[in-house]
């Protein structure tokens, strides 16, 4: 078929002997004037769909609505993005595999050909996920960690090494090379893409993780799906979604001195999610984004699932090209980047005026001050000289309230326990001084004495003594997370921070667990070359592993005497980590306070060993000589990080590091070996199995669905439904589906025990989602989610788990977990329904919390809000999204859990239509609620009717 627009396919040149053939947005314009006032991240979604329109996906009127964007329409139509790439890591990347495989063992059943199962754009796969902070502190944690990682995870490694063999474009970056986003930045983004006939287009992607968008940080447009939407575009389908407000966000000014890319994310994650800009672009423009470096541009939009946007991104400019450069890309593809984006007029970051904005939000850099955020969401941040008295007021505060609920009289008591956190880890310390001293402001001008040889240092010897920890103590500091050790100014900051600290003496308190997980190799190698790794070292931050390690909750345990501690004391204790969530029981399950900081302030805290300690005001610790030593005192200078930055900028090293990922993967992986064939068999294990989606898989849409296909009125209705939840505001996808670690007397670990798995051997929720059998016990899991039809306690507060009130036919209720009610509800025929409030699904883009919640047989969720990725999820598996109208909430209806729930919605599926909820009273009084179905476009509709978004590809794949 004829393009619609064939003068757009035109010619360039990008220097001596380099041209390619694009598909031109100025020629377009000649139709479009609008065109050169778009966003620039819309222009790049336009030339996807002008370069892939072929009449039936992507139509000439598709063209024609994206190129009439306007900043402040009416939002009704969809938009068909082809992304370039696929990138996924390995908890979300392992169940995807097990559903292709799945799929092509269905073809097999069908008798089709299971080659039609096949990527159709590359795909690349980072193992960054499975690593654990068992061993740290030591010279040798790295080494050890990597064997327990492998040990743990032989069964997924082999099935990604089958996987790898089966399908041709699929690539497997293995542990221990890095974070999959930083990755994604140093080595897979190419910029630009050129296809065997010479036609050149922007790169883009989705990814199977929400923090996909740190690659927004080098100008691509791509953002974090599900594994199922993920899914579907490796297999051909365009992303759909709605057309987005796109919000400009102007910089102006300057950082002040002593200002990280950190204060800046967690500032702007602040503000914009005051501006509630949940599924919508960010673009940010001005003079202040001019001049940020890539790595800070990186950390900004790594963080937009924190601030609820689908995008935080950056233009390309000479900074871009900058960052390429030092991270080794040839001259050729330096030179291609340019030419391309100049042909195309997209070259440079906009100043105002020059693009329309659906509205413009503005920050002067210069009022960003050093801040945290926490104690348990990304956007409630916290100036650093306020952290202890926000600390100390949320102490007693009702959790309604964010706080903790705890007696006031209660913060100060202090618990001794046997030992360190661990003897063989840890030097103790002196015990905490008394918290008093002048009024001190942040200095940035510090002494600097003559420091011992950096090759001279080493982990310091074992000693053990009393320790006492109490409430506020620090007992999780991690320098991790791909949002922050992606940027090389925070981490020679915290390198720096870590020198001067060590020349004065100061120490690490010695129930603090330290720990560093760079995003990538070439991170120690900086470090390295700086002479700054031996501080670091010094003050137990030795690398742990190269992964997500503490950020998703892979910190490892604490000592059991500290855990008892916690629990018989009921002690609120924190992590500070340098990551991008603090979600309640995410970073430990004891831990109940949890702070997001830089790098620096990460060790300057692990030195403090208490967020009771006012850094601005009081010191961080006492030197050698007994003086009280200052946070302006240790911390380094904009000069004295810009010196060095020379050592991560290294263009030979960065080539060096990644070329091992296919010439030397290691030992570890090269002994792994995977099994050979087309399909998969399916051994018996508890890691790897044949999800069951697929079940009694034919040709047609059963039921309604065909019916509704076909274009009848088939009703779409739930009937006589129990509630499975009552559930109250920012429940996230980790509290629906826990990654971290299996308790023991879950229905998840029950499941393990009678498969001979040792408590030992349990691994993580996130290592075990290639298993429906442990993720549908571990979905509502969470050890501190909070079901409110439970009745609460005498002094209010709630039980937490994942528990529920099974009733029976005569309304009977009975105390269980999640999981058993939900079989008992399947066994009798009757489906289920979940109430939630504001946020519902907010955090990582987790399939199982959608694909839990469907094989549970809960049929709808009913919400005030969804947030983006969960809700495209729930419909992706067949689940109903509702959202509340106006005011109306479960609370404002009243409802307890012993009502009966029936939905009734538009049998067409028109998106966002009206739907009917009734409410059935005991007593049979009933009252019926108009909700909004939240299936927001007819590719949505027609994903429902098949029962998801992978029976609905599967059924094109096999049908040609």
């Amino acid at each position: 078929m004829a393009h619609a627009f064939p003068e757009t396919l035109q010619g360039f040149k990008a220097g001596r002997g380099l041209e390619g053939k694009f598909y031109s947005l100025p020629a377009l314009a000649h139709h479009f004037p609008n065109v050169k006032r778009l966003p620039v991240s819309m222009r790049i979604v336009l030339e996807s769909v002008l370069r892939n329109c072929d009449g039936r996906k992507i139509t000439a009127e598709h063209i024609e609505q994206v190129a009439n964007w306007q900043p402040n329409a009416e939002r009704t139509t969809e938009i068909p993005f082809t992304v370039a790439r696929v990138v996924l890591q390995d908890f979300t990347g392992v169940p995807l595999l097990a559903d292709l495989a799945a799929m092509r063992s269905a073809a097999q059943r069908l008798g089709k050909d299971v080659g039609r199962i096949e990527p159709l754009v590359p795909v690349d796969l980072v193992v960054d996920h499975s690593v654990m902070v068992d061993h740290y502190g030591t010279r040798d944690a790295l080494d050890l960690n990597m064997k327990l990682e492998f040990s743990r995870n032989k069964e997924r490694y082999q099935f990604m090494k089958w996987g790898m063999q089966a399908f041709k474009t699929f690539g497997v970056v293995p542990p221990g090379f890095g974070i999959v986003h930083q990755v994604n930045l140093e080595y897979l983004a190419r910029g630009v893409h050129r296809r065997e006939d010479g036609v050149c287009y922007f790169d883009s992607l989705v990814g199977t993780d929400s923090h996909t968008t740190m690659i927004n940080g080098i100008g691509v447009v791509g953002w974090g799906v599900g594994g199922i939407e993920g899914e579907a575009a490796m297999l051909g389908q365009p992303v759909y979604f709605l057309t987005p407000d796109v919000v400009g966000l102007e910089l102006s000014g300057q950082l002040r001195e002593g200002c990280t890319a950190t204060d800046l994310v967690l500032t702007i994650t602040e503000l914009l999610r005051k501006h509630k800009v949940v599924g919508k672009f960010v673009e940010f423009f001005g003079e202040g984004t001019r001049s940020l470096a890539v790595p800070d541009r990186a950390t900004i939009g790594n963080m937009a699932p924190e601030y609820g946007a689908t995008m935080g991104f950056f233009p390309v400019d000479e900074r871009t090209l900058d960052y390429f450069e030092g991270t080794g890309r040839s001259k050729e593809e330096i030179k291609l980047l340019e030419a391309y984006f100049k042909a195309q007029e997209m070259f440079g970051v906009p100043l105002p005026g020059e693009v329309d904005y659906s509205t413009v939000v503005r920050l002067d850099l210069g009022d960003v001050v050093p801040s945290l955020s926490g104690p348990k969401r990304p956007q409630d941040r916290i100036e650093i000289g306020k952290v202890a008295s926000t600390f100390k007021a949320l102490f007693s505060r009702p959790v309604s309230e964010n706080g903790f609920n705890q007696p006031e009289e209660l913060l100060l008591t202090r618990h001794l326990i046997d030992k360190p956190h661990t003897a063989e880890d840890r030097t103790p310390d002196n015990p905490p001084t008394p918290l008093a001293a002048p009024r001190f402001e942040l200095e940035m001008e510090a002494n600097k004495p003559t420091p011992p040889s950096a090759h001279t240092l080493s982990v310091p010897p074992v000693e053990v003594g009393e320790v006492t920890i109490g409430n506020g103590d620090v007992l999780i500091a991690a320098i991790t997370s791909c949002t922050n050790t992606s940027n090389p100014g925070v981490l020679l900051a915290a390198g720096l921070l870590a020198k001067k600290a060590v020349e004065k003496g100061l120490k690490v308190k010695p129930h603090v667990k330290t720990s560093l997980a760079p995003g990538s190799r070439m991170v120690t190698e900086y470090l390295k070359a700086a002479k700054l790794l031996p501080y670091l070292e010094q003050l137990g931050f030795t690398v742990a592993g190269y992964g997500c390690t503490t950020c998703i909750g892979n910190s490892g345990d604490l000592t059991p005497e500290i855990n008892d501690a916690i629990a018989q004391s009921d002690l609120v204790c924190a992590a500070v980590l340098s990551g991008n969530r603090n979600f309640e029981a995410r970073i430990h399950p004891n831990i109940k306070a949890n702070f997001l900081a830089s790098p620096p302030l990460v060790v300057a805290y692990a030195i403090a060993g208490t967020v009771l300690r006012d850094l601005m005001t009081e010191p961080v610790g006492q030197g050698k000589d007994g003086k009280d030593v200052w946070l302006g005192d240790i911390w380094p200078s904009t000069d004295e990080i810009h010196k060095l930055m020379k050592y991560a900028m290294d263009p030979k090293g960065y080539r060096a590091s990644y070329g091992k990922v296919k010439s030397e993967p290691g030992k570890l992986w090269e002994d792994i070996q995977g099994v050979s064939g087309a399909t998969y068999d399916w051994p018996p294990s508890t890691y790897i199995a044949e999800p069951p989606f697929f079940e009694g898989f034919g040709l047609e849409a059963p039921g309604a669905e065909a019916a509704a296909a076909a274009g009848t009125a088939a009703p779409v209705t739930v009937r006589d439904a129990r509630i499975m939840a009552l559930f109250g505001d920012s429940i996230t996808t980790d509290h629906i589906s826990p990654a971290g670690s299996i308790k023991e007397n879950s229905p998840a670990g029950h499941w393990l025990i009678q498969h001979g798995v040792k408590k030992t051997d349990f691994n993580s929720y996130g290592s075990r989602r290639g298993n429906h059998e442990v993720m549908m016990r571990g979905t509502f899991a969470n050890v501190r989610i909070k079901n409110l039809m439970l009745p609460p306690g005498p002094d209010g507060s709630r039980e937490e788990g994942g528990l529920t009130l099974y009733r029976d036919a005569a309304g009977n209720a009975e105390k269980m977990f999640i999981y058993d009610a939900a079989m008992k509800y399947i066994a009798e025929g009757r489906p289920t329904v979940i109430f939630a409030g504001e946020e519902y699904g907010t955090g990582s883009s987790r399939d199982w919390a959608a694909k839990g919640t469907q094989l549970l047989g809960i049929r709808a969720v009913v919400a005030r809000s969804f947030e983006r990725i969960h809700r495209s999820n729930l419909v992706g598996m067949g689940v109903l999204p509702l959202q509340f109208q106006g005011d109306t909430s479960w609370q404002s209806l009243g409802l307890t859990g012993e009502e009966l729930i029936d939905i009734e919605v538009d049998p067409q599926l028109k998106p966002q239509s009206q739907a009917a909820l009734t409410i059935r009273q005991p007593n049979g009084e009933c009252r019926e609620v108009k909700l909004t179905l939240r299936i927001d476009t007819p590719i949505e509709a027609d994903y429902y009717r098949h029962g998801g978004i992978l029976p609905y590809v599967l059924r094109q794949l096999l049908a040609g």
